[in-house]
């Protein structure tokens, strides 16, 4: 998290006021009370047990208000790397129709105690349905977080596809047109995915080109991604050109914590416009379903209209979008 000391901090809010009825403000004792953070539906609760086992997730960064009888009104998490304690994205915020102003106290407090002083909070990611704006029962669900989130300083970043292959489609099958190897190291790969960083239409890789260099963005997302793959590396995937042997672009495919994804898709900025994406594409679907991959998942963003089109040509489907919004 990067350092603004001229962001406000979150007031705090009491855990416990006096008066009756008053709701408890509290991160989780454990993965004991997990069934308790899970009574408020979302997409991956059934992910939230092996989070917290494999670290990915910590007690003290997941958070809940209680009512006097113990029922959950709203809660709140955060999800870390790994091996860290430091929280990377807010990913579930939820509360009990009604209760807006109880989801409000609790993420107040919550930031307080999750968030460094003088650093901008991680950002807010939720997932949602296709079509969620014209569905009356999500809007239900997602508009008084959001507003809350929007009251304490969030301002929307961006909304993402989130596509799938599944093992019921055909796998992509070469054209012949490109060639495909291994990519021969670090050094070889942030160098790709430098100059692929010009004139990206990618949100997250914009924002990191407003603060630092290319080659600092693309170091830094070897660093911090890239890296902690376990998949072998020999599903990280130049293309080149098979007339001239000139690289085209480059695709990582691998399985993180959950399952087989398509971490990154990209073309080099001179071959754009000339439907590579798809065929890079279609090689890192064929690595992972050699693997016995029968369901891939990935993403971009709905602004990104090209690579979207190459998704859907490649047989992905969208089946989902992601809202994210952010501090600062």
């Amino acid at each position: 998290m990067t350092a603004v000391p001229a962001v406000p901090a979150i007031p705090p809010v009491p855990a416990r006021a006096d008066g009756a009825g008053t709701p408890v403000l509290r991160p989780i004792t454990g993965p004991d009370e997990i069934d308790l953070f899970n009574r408020l539906p979302y997409c991956f609760n059934h992910e939230l047990a092996d989070d917290l086992a494999s670290g990915r997730r910590r007690p003290e960064l997941m958070w809940t208000a209680l009512d006097a009888e113990g029922r959950l009104l709203a809660r709140a998490a955060w999800w870390c790397p790994p091996g860290s304690t430091e929280p990377l994205l807010l990913d579930v915020f939820d509360h009990v129709p009604g209760h807006e102003a109880t989801a409000e106290a609790l993420l107040r407090r919550a930031t307080a105690a999750v968030v460094p002083e003088g650093t901008v909070p991680p950002k807010y990611g939720r997932f949602l349905p296709t079509g969620w704006r014209e569905d009356p029962a999500v809007r239900a669900v997602v508009d008084g977080p959001f507003a809350v989130v929007r009251r304490l300083g969030a301002v929307p970043f961006v909304e993402r596809l989130s596509l799938e292959w599944t093992a019921a489609a055909p796998v992509p099958a070469p054209s012949g047109r490109l060639r495909f190897r291994p990519v021969t190291g670090e050094a070889e790969l942030v160098g790709l995915l430098t100059e692929i960083l010009t004139d990206t239409l990618d949100a997250h890789s914009r924002d990191d080109l407003s603060r630092m260099t290319a080659r600092e963005a693309a170091q830094l997302q070897f660093d911090e991604e890239f890296a902690h793959f376990t998949t072998p590396r020999e599903w990280w995937r130049v293309a080149e050109s098979a007339e001239t042997g000139e690289p085209v672009g480059l695709v990582i495919a691998a399985r993180n914590a959950y399952r087989p994804i398509i971490a990154y898709l990209g073309v080099l900025p001179a071959h754009r416009g000339r439907g590579w994406a798809e065929e890079i594409l279609g090689e890192g679907t064929r690595v992972l379903a050699g693997a016995g991959a029968e369901v891939v998942r990935a993403a971009t963003d709905v602004g990104n209209t090209p690579m979207a089109a190459a998704f859907g040509r490649a047989g992905y489907r969208v089946f989902r979008h992601e809202y994210v919004m952010t501090w600062g």
